[in-house]
């Protein structure tokens, strides 16, 4: 099916951010979805902008298994069918490995894998009995290379890239995509809460952030009409990121100059934000 025929989708993270943006720019295009937040209130009222006959809402915790179900079951309610799931929701607290607490470690591990795993295990059952479906699971540039700071997000988005590579080759034979979207930092809140954690530096060594419209292009001009196994974003960052994981010990090397560059950077966030 050809992305501009317009699909019926499933989003999860609808309320803020990528998921915000994806809702209101994704229906704009002509396609149907069920827009779901953990948020409820924060959704509906997200949701005032978005087309009432093309969007639909509902709370989903992305930690249950029975909410995917929910939803799932939502989305075919409202719609008749489901061919696409964009797993969006995710979690981050800038912290270092040893020094975050038991509930960081839960809510990392929790949001960020369980949620995808849930998401892509009731889908995809879904998908595999129909013969058709494209899942599409946002992971991070840290999937590909670790980030010292970012030690708890990193092993959650590791955790992604293995399960979403894995379930591409298990659902391929049932006519089942599994894509993997791995964007460097984006112009979100959760950059946004990044800005005064020093750990966090590395997030903000590239160039200028990518924003939701670059993801809003990257889905409908490759993800969603080539079903791509994985696509970094932008591919140089990319490339860095799997030398870096390739070069461990290169790596170790030079992490400490783009640290210095990342705390440049936040402070003249810091300035930009002070000046309001």
């Amino acid at each position: 099916m050809s992305e501009t025929q317009g699909q019926v989708m499933l989003l999860t993270g609808a309320a803020s951010g990528i998921g915000k943006h994806l809702a209101g720019a994704l229906s704009a295009r002509g396609h149907r979805l069920l827009a779901t937040d953990v948020n409820l209130a924060a959704l509906e009222q997200a949701a005032q902008a978005w087309p009432k006959d093309r969007v639909r809402t509902a709370k989903l915790d992305v930690r249950s298994s029975a909410d995917w179900q929910g939803a799932l079951d939502a989305a075919l309610q409202a719609f008749g069918r489901l061919d696409v799931l964009l797993s969006v929701a995710g979690y981050l607290k800038p912290g270092r490995g040893h020094e975050v607490d038991e509930a960081e470690v839960d809510r990392h591990l929790d949001i960020n894998v369980k949620g995808v795993v849930h998401g892509t295990r009731v889908v995809g059952r879904y998908f595999a009995s129909q013969g058709r479906g494209h899942i599409v699971n946002v992971g991070s540039l840290a999937s590909l290379a670790p980030t010292p700071g970012l030690a708890l997000y990193g092993c959650s988005k590791f955790a992604v890239r293995g399960f979403s590579l894995a379930s591409a080759m298990e659902l391929k034979p049932l006519g089942v995509a599994v894509s993997l979207v791995m964007p460097d930092a984006v112009q979100t809140p959760m950059l946004d809460l990044q800005v005064d954690y020093p750990e966090a530096a590395l997030t903000f060594s590239g160039a200028a952030p990518l924003t939701v419209e670059d993801i809003e292009l990257a889905l409908v001009e490759e993800v969603l009409p080539k079903r791509p196994l994985e696509l970094a974003l932008p591919p140089s960052r990319g490339a860095l990121s799997r030398l870096a994981v390739a070069l461990p010990a290169l790596a170790a090397t030079l992490t400490p100059l783009f640290a210095r560059k990342g705390l440049k950077a936040q402070e003249k966030a810091k300035q930009a934000r002070a000046k309001g």
